[in-house]
């Protein structure tokens, strides 16, 4: 039996428009006052499902979560793959507080970024192991924490009256970077024997006023192994959607203005004059071919 034209055009229109048609919530393009890009997203089924625990939009706040604590990102860096964190637990020309440290859970899509510098501060000089000479630390192992003595940047630090309260020698502060923290991504300041650390990932034009640096954590992420921006994610922007995903499998999915998941992008395309012509999802568009196109396979049939 061959398929009549009433059915090849049902075909043809379902081919077009049911991808377009998938239940889900809609995607907002910010949190608070920061803007949200591929591969974060405001909530579940938006972004990228690998960074979804670890980035979380609540209250207008966005938020990095790891397994030591929650902290508010200052500013994402789209162009450079990098965000800004900061660490109430973290001593600062403001303030010195008592912290257990930070650390990245080992399976996160984030590594430190090369711009991040720790202070190790009111560390133990008898037997801490980021003083250890040999490399290694009190139980053998080797150390990734070894001091790098030879910066200014502890006297800068010092001459901080919050930190200059600790009155304890400058010698007992212990500049890292690169930072690496080893295997598990952990800085355990409890077993380093330090009380607390200062972390800061630009000098802001003046390296000798520590008053002047920004301190916080800079995070550099992927997108992938190759680290590839997706094709699909990129045509849904280009249409003013947001990219998502979906179902068991996470699948990809394109939300777009109207609060419409597609499978595509936000564009409807047509057969014209040999050509294609492309409609926005604009002012109900989308909402008006849908019927219009089902009440002319009705009359067809």
């Amino acid at each position: 039996m061959e398929p009549t034209p009433s059915l090849l055009l049902l075909f043809c229109i379902s081919f077009f428009l049911l991808p377009a048609f998938i239940a889900g919530q809609t995607c907002q393009r910010t949190c608070g006052k920061q803007i949200l890009k591929f591969p974060f997203g405001s909530g579940p089924g938006c972004g990228d499902p690998r960074f979804q625990s670890y980035i979380t939009c609540s209250q207008e706040k966005l938020t990095f979560n790891t397994h030591t604590g929650s902290y508010f990102v200052t500013s994402i860096d789209y162009t450079n793959q990098v965000i800004q964190i900061s660490d109430p637990t973290m001593s600062t020309c403001s303030c010195t507080v008592p912290s257990k440290g930070f650390g990245l859970d080992w399976d996160a899509p984030f590594t430190f970024d090369d711009s991040t510098i720790f202070a190790l501060l009111d560390c133990s000089m008898s037997s801490s192991p980021v003083y250890n000479s040999n490399g290694l630390d009190n139980e053998g192992n080797t150390s990734k924490l070894l001091c790098d003595q030879g910066t200014p940047i502890c006297s800068l630090l010092y001459s901080c009256r919050p930190i200059s309260t600790i009155n304890l020698p400058i010698s007992t502060c212990c500049i890292y970077t690169p930072v690496n923290l080893g295997p598990s991504f952990e800085m355990d300041l409890q077993k380093l024997q330090c009380s607390s650390y200062s972390g800061f990932y630009s000098f802001n034009g003046q390296e000798y006023n520590p008053e002047s640096w920004k301190y916080g954590i800079a995070l550099k992420y992927k997108f992938s192994v190759n680290n590839d921006y997706p094709i699909l994610c990129a045509t849904c922007e280009r249409g003013y959607g947001v990219c998502g995903y979906t179902g068991v499998y996470n699948s990809f999915i394109c939300n777009c203005p109207n609060g419409i998941n597609t499978t595509r992008d936000c564009f409807f395309t047509a057969s014209y004059d040999n050509g294609f012509r492309l409609l926005p999802w604009k002012n109900g568009i989308a909402w008006m071919i849908y019927p219009m196109a089902w009440s002319l396979i009705w009359i067809l049939l």
